[in-house]
């Protein structure tokens, strides 16, 4: 069958050409049609709920960070569609990895855990709370709380030491990439703190957030055109920059700054701010179609093929969080997600997605990331007709907090004993991140490790 409909807006709503799945956004049931499909090939990669597998884990060559994220777009999956049948999966994955302290920091991920990997998860158990997800069983925290717990264990991190501030990329001393002071680490703590603000109502978190956008700025890691950097070394006082410019740094600081012009009820200054981000983003876009920017190189990594992702992901909150923003993004969503869906034709299932949006056709790189994306982009879609985020500030919040949570943590050097370290272990960031690192020096992080 060949047949495709225009949109009055110039968007194609239909795909039935060479696609697999058919996607029309006139149809709610289309979208969670090709959703579930999309959300199948998914969570096939997925092994941790597999006997003698670890619960909230990814197999080979997939990241701890990555898992976290990916749970993050399946408790998305649930609020856009209402399906219900990864729900428990994902529960017990996240309930799994947070370790002996309710923050994230399981200690089987110890001695390769960044500030940004455990950003992902408290940022999928922020999402739960935000979206009314099933609470966890009566004697484990609740997401409120894990989020709060991750939290917790971030802020003392902030390094006044060298460069007036700023988050670490990771957390322990012995990982190569401790010196290394990152936009994603300090744009999920940021992205966080607005979250939790917003949520809680408690300007303790508003503070934050504004703290860390003050530091970004005035380091240079958001430039005047706020275009977001990918990070800077502290060896030199942070005075030169990977300039690095990736879908995911700008669109962790679009949804926060968005969060925060809700909180402020609306302030000049956040809104501005969102704007800019906006108009920044328009380099990720060809002939309206999200693309990251070493896709036309043609080297993307297997970190970097997730990071529309989160993009897409929070560019759909920001409309709903900033509403002057919204029919905007929604055009841009709309776009993106029906080339996106172009280029699910391959794999066993002959349903699986490819990562290159712009091509209208699969080129070949399958995996997590870009399932996770396309993902994100079709249900995306589904934005307008999803329940409004819950919170206590409005009375409808349903998840258990704890303003101490993470308290108990061990940050530094002194966790080592409690690690067995073997050589069967698998090679994490230590070794990873001495790659970047060396990469940064040579002028080029292109291709960014273990986010």
């Amino acid at each position: 069958m060949k047949w495709s409909t225009v949109l009055g807006t110039g968007s194609i709503c239909m795909v039935g050409v060479d696609a697999a799945i058919t996607l029309d956004l006139t149809s709610r049931q289309s979208i969670v049609d090709a959703a579930s499909t999309v959300a199948y090939d998914l969570m096939t990669y997925y092994t941790g709920n597999r006997t003698g597998d670890t619960p909230g884990n990814l197999p080979d060559p997939y990241y701890w960070w990555e898992a976290g994220a990916m749970f993050g777009t399946m408790i998305n999956y649930w609020y856009y569609t209402g399906d219900t049948t990864y729900n428990a999966v994902t529960k017990q994955a996240l309930l799994h990895q947070t370790g002996d302290n309710g923050d994230f920091m399981p200690l089987n991920q110890t001695k390769t855990l960044g500030n940004d990997d455990q950003g992902f998860w408290g940022m999928a158990a922020m999402t739960a709370a935000e979206t009314g997800f099933e609470d966890p069983p009566e004697g484990s925290p609740g997401w409120l709380a894990l989020a709060q717990g991750v939290f917790n264990t971030q802020a003392p991190r902030w390094d006044t030491s060298t460069c007036g501030g700023g988050l670490r990329w990771q957390i322990f001393t012995f990982n190569s990439g401790y010196t290394y002071k990152n936009s994603i680490s300090n744009g999920c703590f940021f992205n966080l703190a607005a979250r939790l603000a917003l949520y809680t109502g408690n300007t303790t978190y508003a503070e934050w957030a504004e703290k860390t956008w003050v530091w970004m700025n005035d380091i240079g890691l958001i430039n005047e055109k706020f275009e977001v950097f990918d990070g800077t070394q502290n060896t030199d006082n942070c005075t030169s920059k990977d300039h690095n410019k990736w879908t995911y740094n700008t669109g962790i600081f679009l949804m926060g700054a968005a969060t925060m012009y809700n909180y402020t009820n609306g302030s000049d200054i956040w809104k501005s701010r969102t704007e800019s981000l906006i108009t920044a983003s328009k380099q990720f876009y060809l002939d309206g179609i999200l693309y990251e920017p070493c896709e036309p190189t043609g080297k993307c990594n297997v970190d970097q093929r997730s990071f529309k992702t989160y993009f897409i992901r929070e560019l759909a909150a920001t409309a709903e969080l900033a509403p002057w923003t919204h029919d905007n993004i929604i055009k841009e969503i709309e776009t993106s997600a029906m080339a996106a869906v172009k280029t699910c034709t391959a794999g066993s299932t002959g349903t699986q997605c490819g990562l290159k949006w712009t091509t209208g056709a699969n080129d070949g790189s399958l995996g997590v990331g870009e399932q996770m994306a396309v993902l994100e982009a079709i249900q995306s879609n589904l934005v307008d007709q999803a329940p409004g985020w819950k919170s206590d500030v409005k009375g409808t919040g349903t998840s258990s907090g704890d303003a101490n949570a993470g308290s108990d943590s061990k940050t530094d050097s002194s966790q080592l004993a409690q690690i067995v370290i073997t050589t069967g272990d698998r090679v994490g960031a230590g070794i990873l991140t001495a790659l970047v690192i060396c990469g940064v020096i040579g002028g080029s992080a292109t291709m960014i490790l273990g986010v």
